[in-house]
């Protein structure tokens, strides 16, 4: 990386490169798409010729967004949770590339580092720190990680932002919304307009690091003395800069890669319960649940970072979402369909038919239908195709319904964490953790 100064950063030095390979995405595409029709035409079968594509598309999109910083990292950070939907044939070859998506990020220049450090912590920074690590410990989306020892013994991780990470961030968005309908070529059916627009709506919030600080201290609170969640304390914070408590363990990345089934397990069991449980806790929703920002802790405790997204749910999880799910495991269709529509999830004039709607939700609710459920891939892909097959009834059905946008991230969230449980591949009584900490669901 060249050497920046402290006003430009390393970002947008780099933006016109980074926007010239974003750009060549659609024309390459393109291009493989010509060619696939050129050998279908030749005698091969479409199947055949679609899954190369696929397979060519993926291989492109990675590379790029594993060398990227900004937006996008952040957007291949949020598609990573998604690739249990993906088709194994096109997943498997790219599973290690999202996993360096999860955690990995070119550092910045140490004097960068260096020179946040005295403007946001002041001149004498070094004094607050018994000793500090030139060397990043982890990197990510807009900013990275080092570990220090603070003036009072404790082991901490200190957390930089990258200097310029809001105008890349935003120019990298803009760009990956221009051909965000490539993705649809990795999983039929998946529209990532929405996910991009969400994470562009969210850009402000992500670089307050202040803001975050302040989520964190109260998740903190909220989980302190717990025996299942671990938040780490944050020691001091500034607008791009964050010292908190270090934790150790193993990250679910790892477990998802080469854990034991205990593993999986319980870490599929905790992330489970920080999802249903901070809402009531924290009045907070942690909504950034790709595996980089757990750990599983030798105590057995899920360790938890990074709250730069979070939802504030001041009246804790919507009790409609709990009712309608019970309901529906019931089998009661007329009541879900008229809770629907008290909600908004049916517009008054759109006409679905009652047990459809409950047939369309009932496989959607298979993990908190009974005590035991695993997760996987495979059930993930079912699912995901099921809805996005645009000749099946759930895809119709699906089309009909209306998403309010007080559902919208609570739906997302819980979309990621369920990507996550079926790469973990975890097992267990989910419909417990509901019956403790969701509204309305419990009997």
């Amino acid at each position: 990386m060249a050497p920046v100064s402290h006003d430009s950063g390393p970002i947008p030095r780099r933006s016109a490169s980074r926007t010239a390979r974003l750009a060549s995405l659609p024309i390459n595409a393109a291009g493989r798409a010509t060619l696939g029709l050129g050998k279908r035409l030749s005698g091969r079968s479409a199947e055949e010729v679609t899954l190369e594509l696929q397979q060519q598309t993926a291989e492109q999109i990675f590379a790029v967004l594993g060398q990227l910083k900004g937006g996008a990292m952040k957007f291949g950070q949020a598609m990573s949770v998604f690739e249990a939907a993906f088709p194994e044939e096109v997943a498997a070859p790219y599973r290690a590339a999202l996993t360096k998506l999860q955690e990995a990020a070119p550092p910045m220049p140490v004097r960068t580092v260096h020179a946040v450090l005295a403007q946001q912590l002041g001149s004498r920074w070094r004094e607050r720190f018994l000793n500090f690590d030139d060397h990043a410990a982890a990197a990510a989306s807009i900013g990275q990680v080092h570990r220090g020892t603070w003036r009072d013994g404790r082991s901490v991780a200190i957390k930089v932002q990258y200097p310029g990470a809001g105008p890349a961030l935003m120019a990298d968005l803009n760009q990956l919304a221009r051909f965000a309908r490539l993705f649809g070529m990795l999983a039929p059916g998946m529209d990532v307009k929405p996910l991009i627009a969400e994470i562009r709506d969210r850009v402000s919030e992500e670089l307050d690091y202040a803001l975050e600080a302040n989520a964190q201290r109260t998740f903190a609170a909220a989980y302190a003395g717990d025996r299942e969640i671990h938040v780490p304390r944050v020691v001091a914070s500034a607008p791009k800069v964050i010292v908190s408590e270090w934790i150790d363990g193993l990250p679910l990345s790892t477990i998802i890669d080469s854990g034991t089934q205990e593993q999986r397990n319980q870490a599929g069991l905790l992330l489970a319960t920080l999802h249903f449980s901070g809402p009531e806790r924290a009045r907070l929703l942690h909504s950034d649940p790709h595996p980089g920002n757990f750990r599983l802790m030798a105590d057995g405790r899920l360790g938890v970072i990074d709250f730069g997204a979070v939802a504030r749910l001041p009246e804790g999880h919507p009790e409609p979402i709990g009712r309608m799910a019970r309901l529906a495991l019931d089998g009661q269709a007329d009541a879900v369909l008229a809770e629907l529509r008290k909600e908004g999830f049916v517009r008054p004039n759109i006409s679905v038919d009652a047990q459809a709607t409950l047939d369309y939700l009932q496989p959607i609710l298979a993990p908190i239908a009974d005590d035991h459920f695993r997760f996987s891939r495979d059930w993930m892909r079912r699912e995901a195709a099921r809805i996005a097959d645009p000749r099946s009834e759930a895809n119709k059905l699906a089309r009909q319904l209306n998403l309010p946008p007080a559902y919208l991230m609570i739906h997302r969230v819980t979309i990621g964490s369920i990507g996550v449980l079926s790469q973990l591949g975890a097992e267990g009584n989910f419909r417990q953790i509901l019956e403790r900490w969701m509204p309305g669901f419990g009997g």
